[in-house]
């Protein structure tokens, strides 16, 4: 097992199981620990953060038998064989995401008591910052991340100082918006957002120059107007027909990148001059996601190789308090909370925060 003798952990412990389509139960000391990779370490969970993709994966293909959960905050208490107890000895408070809803892994999601994770992909956290707070962090640096310095392509060193690029980030009062805003500005970019009016204040102290109102039927061409054509890069957390459209009247005459974080609808994709694509961010965990269609995919080397660069990117903004959370409201329950969580994410009841639970 690692540093730990394997007689000092556990046999079992509690994890919150697929049962069938959109049914989650949480059972008790009777699941093995996830096998240790000798890459990996294992972390002992302390808090758990909720998503959308929670919600979703179970009710569009849902892994019987399969614990879930993708973010999560705790302590590492062994390492495997090939990990290295120097750079991130027992005891250090790490926070990172998992490939949780894996058929092909089932012992291993979030949403339990122990979660074994390539070493490459922890970020350890601040003394100053929560666990509560770090569980609300890895989705949203791990996607933003993925999704800008990698299909973007956009560069982690900054442009020249006479050099303006603009990045629309559509729907900020997201999670992963909230992050790419941030890591956006750290890089030297200038980001510019849509969302409702009552985020514009706070968008603006995260780093966006400046905030438009997607309800309003002239926004894309107020965007474009006011980057005067220059806009090349558009990230739509939201993907719908309407936030696609919007970001495609955005971009300037020119063209560019367009980055969803869901299947965008073929139809809206109207200007040649744009390439569109859309990510899905658990490839960086180096396994194929054997979901059903269009969210199965093969493993992606790449995605891999970026993520262990991004990790310690991220880890660095994380150590020097360059990066805040997305507001997130601590609930009680537990692991069995959670259950209800992932419903009132599920209704669509949960907006512009996330739902954190100690576990």
């Amino acid at each position: 097992m690692g540093s730990i003798a394997v007689h000092e952990l556990p046999l079992s412990q509690r994890a919150l199981k697929v049962e069938s389509l959109g049914q989650l139960t949480l059972q008790g000391n009777i699941h093995p620990l996830p096998q240790l990779e000798p890459n990996e370490v294992l972390v002992r969970v302390v808090c758990v953060a909720l998503n959308p993709y929670d919600a979703k994966s179970v009710d569009m293909s849902p892994s019987p038998g399969a614990t879930i959960g993708i973010d999560f905050a705790g302590e590492i208490i062994a390492h495997g064989k090939k990990a290295s107890p120097s750079s991130l000895p027992l005891g250090s408070r790490v926070c990172s995401g998992i490939f949780g809803n894996n058929p092909d892994r089932p012992t291993n999601g979030a949403f339990a008591e122990y979660v074994a994770v390539l070493e490459s992909l922890v970020m350890r956290i601040p003394d100053t910052m929560s666990f509560q707070q770090a569980a609300a962090m890895p989705s949203g640096l791990l996607t933003s991340g993925l999704a800008l310095y990698h299909y973007m392509g956009l560069s982690l060193e900054p442009p020249p100082k006479n050099e303006r690029i603009y990045v629309l980030v559509y729907g900020a009062g997201t999670a992963t918006a909230t992050i790419a805003v941030q890591v956006l500005r750290q890089s030297g970019f200038t980001p510019i957002t849509t969302s409702s009016a009552q985020h514009f204040e706070r968008l603006k102290e995260l780093g966006s120059e400046a905030a438009f109102d997607y309800r309003s039927p002239t926004c894309g061409q107020d965007i474009r107007e006011y980057t005067q054509g220059q806009l090349a890069f558009a990230l739509d957390c939201i993907t719908t027909t309407a936030s696609m459209t919007i970001c495609y009247e955005a971009i300037g005459p020119q063209g560019g990148q367009y980055i969803a974080l869901d299947p965008f609808p073929l139809h809206t994709h109207t200007r040649r001059s744009i390439r569109p694509e859309w990510i899905l961010m658990p490839t960086i965990f180096g396994s194929p996601i054997p979901w059903e269609a269009p969210y199965n995919f093969l493993a992606r080397p790449t995605d891999v190789e970026f993520a262990k660069r991004w990790i310690k990117h991220a880890e660095k903004l994380l150590l020097q308090g360059l990066v805040k959370s997305h507001p997130y409201q601590e609930e009680s329950g537990g692991l069995q909370g959670v259950i209800t969580g992932i419903d009132a994410v599920r209704k669509g009841h949960v907006v512009g925060y996330k739902l954190v639970y100690s576990v």
